[in-house]
């Protein structure tokens, strides 16, 4: 797929200097950047959704006696 990206003067020649710089094309370096943003965005996400689930059985009364159920269970 084909995607136009506008670039500030300075990002253009940033890039064009890293590219030249590392001899890969312009536009190897830009897909290379959106997947490092991509990953970096599903890390933060999978961190907010565990960090939401977090504690989620801390404050529930009605849970049973795990030490007790546990002891049953080493008996056989």
């Amino acid at each position: 797929m084909r995607t136009q990206l506008y670039l500030t003067q300075q990002e253009r020649e940033g890039l064009a200097a890293l590219s030249q710089a590392t001899g890969r094309k312009q536009s190897d370096l830009m897909r290379e950047a959106v997947d490092r943003l991509i990953e970096q965005f599903n890390a933060q996400r999978k961190r907010m959704v565990l960090d939401r689930a977090a504690g989620v059985w801390a404050k529930r009364r009605n849970l049973p006696n795990l030490r007790r159920l546990r002891s049953q269970w080493d008996r056989w």
